[in-house]
């Protein structure tokens, strides 16, 4: 799939809310951390990623243009959280007790670990997979490593094991 090219208000509208958040979590934390760089580049079924490092928010542009309200109100916020959280404690659990504080005490954010956007505009090659309470649907990567035996899947919602279908 094609790359959209993002309309200049979307983009304006989402480092709004990045320079927002930003500016409420540097006054309630009593710092100054510097803005990340915001690159919509991120591919497959992430909204979107936090490279800590770089200070750099990926995101999916793709997803962005189906779903830009969602993406101002929760993405932007939850990866900013992810580079706040790094800057501020250093290296913890990704979406642990600390990113939880940031998103809901710092950002005033509901700490979603995961987005419920429709996948099929950006899912390419993917196996179904089963667990007891739903079908998923695994990449290509993920399909090879649990045929090697390098890694088993579980269901977020039941923890049972995925099966191939």
């Amino acid at each position: 799939m094609k790359t959209p090219r993002l309309p200049i208000a979307i983009q304006q509208a989402v480092m709004r809310s990045l320079r927002e958040k930003l500016a409420l979590a540097n006054l309630k934390l009593e710092r100054n951390y510097q803005e990340p760089k915001l690159v919509y580049q991120q591919r497959g079924t992430a909204a979107g990623t936090a490279w800590l490092e770089s200070n750099e928010i990926r995101l999916n542009p793709v997803l962005m243009m189906e779903n830009q309200q969602a993406f101002i109100d929760e993405v932007v916020p939850h990866e900013l959280a992810h580079i706040l959280v790094w800057r501020h404690f250093g290296r913890v659990a990704p979406h642990g007790k600390e990113w939880k504080w940031m998103m809901e005490s710092v950002l005033g954010v509901p700490a979603r670990r995961t987005h419920q956007f429709e996948l099929e505009s950006v899912r390419r090659n993917t196996f179904p997979y089963r667990c007891k309470c739903q079908q998923h649907q695994l990449t290509v990567r993920r399909h090879n490593r649990a045929l090697r035996g390098e890694a088993v899947y579980r269901c977020v919602h039941c923890g049972e094991a995925l099966i191939a279908e």
